[in-house]
Protein backbone atom coordinates (compact mmCIF):
# COMPACT_ATOMS: atom_id res chain seq x y z
CA UNK A 1 0.00 0.00 0.00
CA UNK A 2 2.84 2.36 0.77
CA UNK A 3 4.09 1.52 -2.69
CA UNK A 4 0.83 2.56 -4.20
CA UNK A 5 0.51 5.82 -2.77
CA UNK A 6 3.78 6.65 -3.80
CA UNK A 7 3.04 5.67 -6.77
CA UNK A 8 -0.07 7.76 -7.13
CA UNK A 9 2.14 10.68 -5.88
CA UNK A 10 4.39 10.02 -8.52
CA UNK A 11 1.45 10.44 -11.01
CA UNK A 12 0.57 13.87 -9.46
CA UNK A 13 -2.14 12.62 -7.28
CA UNK A 14 -2.38 15.43 -4.52
CA UNK A 15 -4.10 15.66 -0.87
CA UNK A 16 -7.60 16.09 -1.70
CA UNK A 17 -7.58 14.19 -5.06
CA UNK A 18 -10.09 11.61 -5.57
CA UNK A 19 -9.60 7.67 -7.11
CA UNK A 20 -12.03 6.11 -8.40
CA UNK A 21 -11.81 1.87 -7.58
CA UNK A 22 -13.52 0.60 -10.33
CA UNK A 23 -13.12 -3.13 -9.00
CA UNK A 24 -14.78 -6.41 -8.16
CA UNK A 25 -12.73 -7.48 -5.11
CA UNK A 26 -9.18 -8.24 -5.08
CA UNK A 27 -5.50 -7.45 -3.77
CA UNK A 28 -5.22 -4.05 -5.95
CA UNK A 29 -8.86 -2.82 -4.51
CA UNK A 30 -7.51 -2.87 -0.89
CA UNK A 31 -3.92 -1.57 -1.45
CA UNK A 32 -5.33 1.12 -3.73
CA UNK A 33 -8.02 2.50 -0.92
CA UNK A 34 -4.96 2.38 1.70
CA UNK A 35 -2.07 3.82 -0.92
CA UNK A 36 -4.66 6.93 -1.64
CA UNK A 37 -5.31 7.03 2.26
CA UNK A 38 -1.52 7.00 2.88
CA UNK A 39 -0.82 10.52 0.32
CA UNK A 40 -4.19 12.41 2.14
CA UNK A 41 -6.31 11.44 -1.33
CA UNK A 42 -9.71 10.47 -1.06
CA UNK A 43 -11.15 6.92 -2.39
CA UNK A 44 -14.61 6.83 -4.29
CA UNK A 45 -16.00 2.99 -5.05
CA UNK A 46 -17.96 2.22 -7.99
CA UNK A 47 -19.59 -1.44 -8.75
CA UNK A 48 -18.10 -2.13 -11.51
CA UNK A 49 -21.47 -3.24 -13.42
CA UNK A 50 -22.75 0.10 -13.36
CA UNK A 51 -23.81 1.73 -17.08
CA UNK A 52 -21.57 4.33 -18.60
CA UNK A 53 -23.76 6.59 -17.33
CA UNK A 54 -24.01 5.87 -14.17
CA UNK A 55 -20.04 5.77 -13.94
CA UNK A 56 -19.66 9.04 -15.48
CA UNK A 57 -22.03 10.76 -13.03
CA UNK A 58 -20.01 9.42 -10.21
CA UNK A 59 -16.97 10.08 -11.79
CA UNK A 60 -17.69 13.59 -12.98
CA UNK A 61 -19.45 14.81 -9.57
CA UNK A 62 -16.20 13.02 -7.78
CA UNK A 63 -13.47 14.73 -10.39
CA UNK A 64 -11.51 11.50 -10.02
CA UNK A 65 -8.09 11.66 -11.20
CA UNK A 66 -7.05 8.23 -11.27
CA UNK A 67 -9.16 5.11 -11.99
CA UNK A 68 -8.20 1.73 -11.18
CA UNK A 69 -10.09 -0.91 -12.97
CA UNK A 70 -9.83 -3.97 -15.30
CA UNK A 71 -8.87 -3.80 -18.96
CA UNK A 72 -12.77 -5.38 -19.59
CA UNK A 73 -14.94 -2.09 -18.01
CA UNK A 74 -12.60 0.18 -19.93
CA UNK A 75 -15.02 0.53 -22.60
CA UNK A 76 -17.53 2.32 -19.78
CA UNK A 77 -14.98 5.05 -19.77
CA UNK A 78 -14.86 5.77 -23.55
CA UNK A 79 -18.28 6.15 -23.86
CA UNK A 80 -20.30 9.61 -22.81
CA UNK A 81 -23.68 8.73 -21.82
CA UNK A 82 -24.30 11.55 -24.86
CA UNK A 83 -22.30 9.58 -27.29
CA UNK A 84 -19.39 11.22 -27.19
CA UNK A 85 -16.25 8.90 -27.11
CA UNK A 86 -13.96 10.02 -23.99
CA UNK A 87 -9.94 9.99 -24.61
CA UNK A 88 -8.52 8.58 -21.89
CA UNK A 89 -6.06 10.61 -20.51
CA UNK A 90 -7.16 14.10 -20.58
CA UNK A 91 -8.78 15.12 -17.40
CA UNK A 92 -8.35 11.23 -15.54
CA UNK A 93 -5.51 8.38 -15.42
CA UNK A 94 -7.12 4.87 -16.27
CA UNK A 95 -5.14 1.96 -14.63
CA UNK A 96 -6.01 -1.50 -14.79
CA UNK A 97 -4.69 -4.56 -13.00
CA UNK A 98 -4.53 -6.68 -15.96
CA UNK A 99 -2.99 -6.09 -19.59
CA UNK A 100 -3.90 -2.25 -19.63
CA UNK A 101 -5.62 -0.99 -23.22
CA UNK A 102 -4.50 1.69 -25.20
CA UNK A 103 -3.74 4.84 -23.56
CA UNK A 104 -4.12 2.98 -20.20
CA UNK A 105 -1.21 2.09 -17.57
CA UNK A 106 -0.89 -1.16 -15.64
CA UNK A 107 -0.87 -1.29 -11.54
CA UNK A 108 2.87 -2.14 -11.65
CA UNK A 109 3.88 1.11 -12.53
CA UNK A 110 2.78 2.15 -8.82
CA UNK A 111 2.79 -1.17 -6.94
CA UNK A 112 6.17 -0.68 -8.01
CA UNK A 113 6.62 2.52 -7.51
CA UNK A 114 10.09 3.62 -4.47
CA UNK A 115 8.43 3.34 -1.06
CA UNK A 116 10.72 5.68 -0.07
CA UNK A 117 9.21 8.12 -1.98
CA UNK A 118 6.17 8.24 -0.32
CA UNK A 119 5.52 11.81 0.12
CA UNK A 120 4.78 12.93 3.75
CA UNK A 121 1.39 14.53 4.52
CA UNK A 122 -0.35 16.47 7.66
CA UNK A 123 -3.30 15.04 7.49
CA UNK A 124 -6.36 16.34 9.59
CA UNK A 125 -8.34 13.70 11.32
CA UNK A 126 -11.56 15.87 9.65
CA UNK A 127 -9.98 15.49 6.12
CA UNK A 128 -12.08 13.11 3.71
CA UNK A 129 -10.85 9.74 3.19
CA UNK A 130 -13.81 8.18 1.59
CA UNK A 131 -16.37 9.59 -0.62
CA UNK A 132 -18.79 6.37 -1.56
CA UNK A 133 -22.42 7.29 -3.03
CA UNK A 134 -25.84 6.81 -1.57
CA UNK A 135 -29.16 8.04 -1.82
CA UNK A 136 -30.11 7.67 1.65
CA UNK A 137 -33.71 6.89 2.82
CA UNK A 138 -34.62 9.02 -0.61
CA UNK A 139 -33.63 10.53 -3.98
CA UNK A 140 -30.30 9.92 -5.92
CA UNK A 141 -27.24 8.75 -5.45
CA UNK A 142 -24.83 11.36 -3.89
CA UNK A 143 -21.45 11.77 -2.49
CA UNK A 144 -21.21 11.00 0.93
CA UNK A 145 -17.76 12.59 2.66
CA UNK A 146 -16.72 9.96 5.05
CA UNK A 147 -13.71 11.28 7.12
CA UNK A 148 -10.08 9.62 8.58
CA UNK A 149 -12.22 10.51 11.91
CA UNK A 150 -15.31 8.59 10.54
CA UNK A 151 -13.64 5.26 9.45
CA UNK A 152 -11.44 5.16 12.75
CA UNK A 153 -14.17 6.04 14.83
CA UNK A 154 -16.16 3.13 13.23
CA UNK A 155 -13.57 0.97 13.20
CA UNK A 156 -12.99 1.40 17.04
CA UNK A 157 -16.64 1.09 17.96
CA UNK A 158 -16.79 -2.41 16.16
CA UNK A 159 -12.99 -4.08 17.35
CA UNK A 160 -11.55 -2.03 19.57
CA UNK A 161 -11.70 -2.17 23.43
CA UNK A 162 -11.49 -4.79 26.30
CA UNK A 163 -14.72 -6.20 24.93
CA UNK A 164 -15.09 -5.55 21.40
CA UNK A 165 -18.40 -5.87 19.84
CA UNK A 166 -17.21 -8.01 17.04
CA UNK A 167 -14.03 -9.58 18.47
CA UNK A 168 -12.06 -10.81 15.89
CA UNK A 169 -8.25 -12.12 16.35
CA UNK A 170 -5.00 -12.72 14.32
CA UNK A 171 -6.54 -16.29 14.17
CA UNK A 172 -9.40 -15.49 12.28
CA UNK A 173 -9.76 -15.65 8.93
CA UNK A 174 -12.51 -13.55 7.53
CA UNK A 175 -14.68 -14.12 4.58
CA UNK A 176 -14.80 -11.09 2.11
CA UNK A 177 -17.07 -12.06 -0.57
CA UNK A 178 -19.39 -8.65 -0.23
CA UNK A 179 -18.28 -6.37 -3.03
CA UNK A 180 -15.70 -3.96 -1.52
CA UNK A 181 -17.50 -1.02 -3.22
CA UNK A 182 -20.31 -1.49 -1.13
CA UNK A 183 -19.17 0.02 2.53
CA UNK A 184 -20.52 -2.50 4.83
CA UNK A 185 -17.72 -5.20 3.28
CA UNK A 186 -14.94 -1.84 2.89
CA UNK A 187 -15.59 -1.03 6.81
CA UNK A 188 -16.52 -4.19 8.69
CA UNK A 189 -14.89 -6.60 7.11
CA UNK A 190 -11.66 -5.69 5.30
CA UNK A 191 -11.16 -2.83 7.80
CA UNK A 192 -11.97 -3.97 11.11
CA UNK A 193 -10.04 -7.12 9.99
CA UNK A 194 -6.76 -5.35 9.55
CA UNK A 195 -7.33 -3.51 12.29
CA UNK A 196 -7.77 -6.69 14.54
CA UNK A 197 -4.63 -8.22 12.71
CA UNK A 198 -7.27 -11.15 10.92
CA UNK A 199 -6.35 -12.68 7.59
CA UNK A 200 -8.95 -11.57 4.73
CA UNK A 201 -10.16 -14.24 2.22
CA UNK A 202 -10.91 -12.14 -1.05
CA UNK A 203 -13.55 -13.39 -3.38
CA UNK A 204 -14.20 -12.21 -6.34
CA UNK A 205 -17.77 -12.77 -6.70
CA UNK A 206 -20.21 -15.08 -5.26
CA UNK A 207 -20.53 -18.66 -6.81
CA UNK A 208 -21.89 -21.44 -4.28
CA UNK A 209 -19.75 -24.11 -5.06
CA UNK A 210 -16.50 -21.95 -4.93
CA UNK A 211 -17.55 -20.40 -1.84
CA UNK A 212 -18.12 -23.64 0.24
CA UNK A 213 -14.65 -25.11 -1.03
CA UNK A 214 -12.81 -22.14 0.05
CA UNK A 215 -14.16 -22.06 3.46
CA UNK A 216 -13.39 -25.68 3.94
CA UNK A 217 -9.88 -25.15 2.49
CA UNK A 218 -8.52 -21.70 4.84
CA UNK A 219 -10.93 -22.54 7.92
CA UNK A 220 -13.12 -19.63 7.57
CA UNK A 221 -14.25 -18.40 10.94
CA UNK A 222 -15.73 -15.40 10.25
CA UNK A 223 -18.64 -14.99 7.47
CA UNK A 224 -19.99 -11.26 6.57
CA UNK A 225 -23.13 -12.17 4.32
CA UNK A 226 -25.78 -10.46 3.34
CA UNK A 227 -29.96 -12.47 2.94
CA UNK A 228 -29.44 -14.02 -0.37
CA UNK A 229 -25.98 -15.16 0.66
CA UNK A 230 -27.62 -16.89 3.48
CA UNK A 231 -30.65 -18.22 1.57
CA UNK A 232 -27.88 -19.67 -0.33
CA UNK A 233 -26.29 -21.67 2.55
CA UNK A 234 -29.60 -22.61 4.36
CA UNK A 235 -31.23 -23.99 1.05
CA UNK A 236 -28.73 -25.03 -1.17
CA UNK A 237 -28.04 -28.99 -1.03
CA UNK A 238 -24.00 -28.70 -1.97
CA UNK A 239 -23.89 -27.24 1.90
CA UNK A 240 -23.80 -30.78 3.38
CA UNK A 241 -20.90 -31.72 1.31
CA UNK A 242 -18.34 -29.43 2.88
CA UNK A 243 -17.12 -28.79 6.27
CA UNK A 244 -18.32 -25.60 7.48
CA UNK A 245 -17.41 -26.39 11.48
CA UNK A 246 -14.35 -23.73 11.36
CA UNK A 247 -17.28 -20.91 11.34
CA UNK A 248 -17.95 -19.22 14.39
CA UNK A 249 -19.31 -16.08 13.49
CA UNK A 250 -21.74 -14.98 11.07
CA UNK A 251 -22.95 -11.60 10.90
CA UNK A 252 -25.49 -10.33 8.09
CA UNK A 253 -26.64 -6.88 7.25
CA UNK A 254 -27.71 -4.42 4.56
CA UNK A 255 -31.18 -6.13 4.98
CA UNK A 256 -33.48 -7.53 7.61
CA UNK A 257 -32.49 -11.03 7.82
CA UNK A 258 -36.01 -13.43 8.47
CA UNK A 259 -36.56 -15.23 11.46
CA UNK A 260 -37.25 -18.87 8.77
CA UNK A 261 -34.17 -17.62 7.21
CA UNK A 262 -32.12 -17.41 10.42
CA UNK A 263 -33.16 -20.61 11.76
CA UNK A 264 -32.49 -22.67 8.72
CA UNK A 265 -29.02 -21.35 8.56
CA UNK A 266 -28.02 -22.33 12.30
CA UNK A 267 -29.30 -25.94 11.57
CA UNK A 268 -26.70 -26.01 8.81
CA UNK A 269 -23.67 -24.22 11.37
CA UNK A 270 -25.13 -24.64 14.26
CA UNK A 271 -21.55 -24.11 16.45
CA UNK A 272 -21.68 -20.31 15.19
CA UNK A 273 -23.19 -17.28 16.40
CA UNK A 274 -25.48 -15.94 14.10
CA UNK A 275 -26.49 -11.97 14.64
CA UNK A 276 -27.18 -8.97 12.83
CA UNK A 277 -26.20 -5.57 12.23
CA UNK A 278 -27.62 -2.02 11.35
CA UNK A 279 -26.49 1.04 9.57
CA UNK A 280 -26.13 2.81 6.06
CA UNK A 281 -23.10 4.23 4.49
CA UNK A 282 -24.05 7.98 5.74
CA UNK A 283 -23.71 6.38 9.77
CA UNK A 284 -20.39 5.75 8.87
CA UNK A 285 -21.72 3.08 8.53
CA UNK A 286 -22.81 1.02 11.42
CA UNK A 287 -24.90 2.36 13.74
CA UNK A 288 -25.80 -1.28 15.95
CA UNK A 289 -24.43 -4.29 16.14
CA UNK A 290 -25.19 -7.71 17.76
CA UNK A 291 -23.84 -7.97 20.92
CA UNK A 292 -23.63 -11.60 20.84
CA UNK A 293 -20.21 -10.85 18.34
CA UNK A 294 -18.35 -9.64 21.67
CA UNK A 295 -15.32 -11.23 23.28
CA UNK A 296 -17.88 -11.82 26.31
CA UNK A 297 -21.00 -12.15 24.40
CA UNK A 298 -24.72 -11.35 25.68
CA UNK A 299 -27.69 -13.43 25.04
CA UNK A 300 -29.25 -11.85 21.84
CA UNK A 301 -32.98 -12.36 20.54
CA UNK A 302 -33.79 -13.87 16.96
CA UNK A 303 -34.37 -11.15 14.25
CA UNK A 304 -32.58 -8.50 16.63
CA UNK A 305 -30.41 -6.12 15.12
CA UNK A 306 -28.48 -5.33 17.97
CA UNK A 307 -27.32 -2.40 20.52
CA UNK A 308 -25.86 1.27 19.65
CA UNK A 309 -22.60 1.10 18.85
CA UNK A 310 -19.86 2.03 21.23
CA UNK A 311 -19.42 5.83 21.95
CA UNK A 312 -22.52 6.86 20.11
CA UNK A 313 -26.10 7.90 20.64
CA UNK A 314 -28.96 6.52 19.13
CA UNK A 315 -33.04 7.73 19.90
CA UNK A 316 -36.31 6.80 18.25
CA UNK A 317 -38.24 9.92 17.83
CA UNK A 318 -41.54 11.36 15.91
CA UNK A 319 -41.07 12.25 12.54
CA UNK A 320 -43.72 14.99 12.90
CA UNK A 321 -42.51 16.28 16.12
CA UNK A 322 -39.40 15.36 16.46
CA UNK A 323 -40.20 14.17 20.29
CA UNK A 324 -37.84 11.26 21.47
CA UNK A 325 -40.49 8.01 21.42
CA UNK A 326 -40.70 5.28 24.05
CA UNK A 327 -40.24 1.30 24.22
CA UNK A 328 -41.54 -0.10 21.20
CA UNK A 329 -42.91 2.72 19.21
CA UNK A 330 -41.95 2.65 15.85
CA UNK A 331 -40.55 5.88 14.80
CA UNK A 332 -37.59 7.58 12.97
CA UNK A 333 -33.70 6.70 14.01
CA UNK A 334 -31.35 9.23 14.66
CA UNK A 335 -27.80 9.06 15.44
CA UNK A 336 -25.04 11.00 16.69
CA UNK A 337 -21.14 10.10 17.07
CA UNK A 338 -17.81 10.93 15.53
CA UNK A 339 -18.52 8.02 13.07
CA UNK A 340 -21.50 10.07 10.85
CA UNK A 341 -20.68 11.03 7.43
CA UNK A 342 -18.88 15.03 7.46
CA UNK A 343 -22.09 15.79 4.61
CA UNK A 344 -23.27 15.57 1.30
CA UNK A 345 -20.43 16.00 -1.37
CA UNK A 346 -21.29 19.70 -2.80
CA UNK A 347 -24.66 19.77 -1.15
CA UNK A 348 -25.83 21.66 1.37
CA UNK A 349 -29.03 21.67 1.41
CA UNK A 350 -29.30 17.89 1.55
CA UNK A 351 -26.51 18.04 4.08
CA UNK A 352 -28.51 20.10 6.60
CA UNK A 353 -31.85 18.33 5.90
CA UNK A 354 -30.37 15.18 6.97
CA UNK A 355 -28.08 16.11 9.76
CA UNK A 356 -30.12 18.41 12.31
CA UNK A 357 -28.06 21.33 14.44
CA UNK A 358 -27.37 19.46 17.32
CA UNK A 359 -25.82 16.99 14.86
CA UNK A 360 -27.99 13.95 14.92
CA UNK A 361 -28.15 12.55 11.49
CA UNK A 362 -31.93 11.14 10.19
Amino acid sequence: SRKVGAGFAHLGLKQGDVVMILLQNCAEFAFSFLGASMVGAVTTTANPFYTSAEIFKQLNASKAKIVVTQAQYVHKLRDYPDGQVAKIGEGFTVITIDDPPENCMHFSVVSEANESELPEVSINSDDPVALPFSSGTTGLPKGVVLTHKSLITSVAQQVDGENPNLHLTPDDVVLCVLPLFHIYSLNSVLLCSLRAGAAVLLMQKFEIGTLLELIQRYRVSVAAVVPPLVLALAKNPMVESFDLSSIRVVLSGAAPLGKELEAALRSRVPQAVLGQGYGMTEAGPVSSMCLAFAKQPFPTKSGSCGTVVRNAELKVVDPETGCSLGRNQPGEICIRGQQIMKGYLNDPEATASTIDVDGWLH
